[in-house]
């Protein structure tokens, strides 16, 4: 539904551009691409809300299989990672919002563009930290086991 939405955000604003709202100086074009983004926006975040319970379900099998007890960093890595691309979604859908505005919106874009991406570059790094938490944890239990198979024998 979001990709259909934003299908009709691309394509219907150009068709309904000469049409102004009366006692508005606002484009008909411009308002049915706003109200086609909030839909859009709307599903997104239903989407991602479900993409979290299946992060959290693929996160536990992957971890039971690699033999890892915590559980709630790996869950905090995949929330990470989804809020990276929510953030990048809502950047993109705002350009096109910001640009028509003139040269503020130029300036307003830029200043979007440098926030998401300080965003994403905290979020990139906390997943870095959790990944070398869980590979620091795997890595100490295998050599564990080694220690334990040398004093065997």
């Amino acid at each position: 539904m979001a990709v259909i939405f934003w299908i009709i955000s691309i394509i219907v604003p150009p068709t309904v551009s000469g049409i102004m709202i009366p006692g508005l100086s606002i484009n008909a074009g411009t308002v049915v691409g706003v109200i086609a983004l909030l839909f859009t926006g709307i599903f997104l975040i239903r989407a991602l809300s479900d993409a979290l319970i299946l992060s959290d379900i693929v996160t536990n099998i992957i971890l039971k299989q690699m033999g890892i007890k915590e559980e709630r960093s790996s869950r905090r890595a995949a929330r990470d990672a989804i809020y990276i691309i929510a953030i990048i979604l809502v950047a993109t859908a705002l350009y096109p919002l910001l640009r028509t505005l003139g040269d503020i919106g130029n300036t307003l874009t830029t200043i979007a563009t440098y926030v998401a991406l300080g965003i994403i570059l905290v979020l990139i790094y906390d997943i870095g930290r959790i990944l070398y938490r869980m590979i620091e944890q795997r890595a100490e239990s295998v050599a564990d086991r080694l220690a334990k198979m040398a004093e065997k024998k």
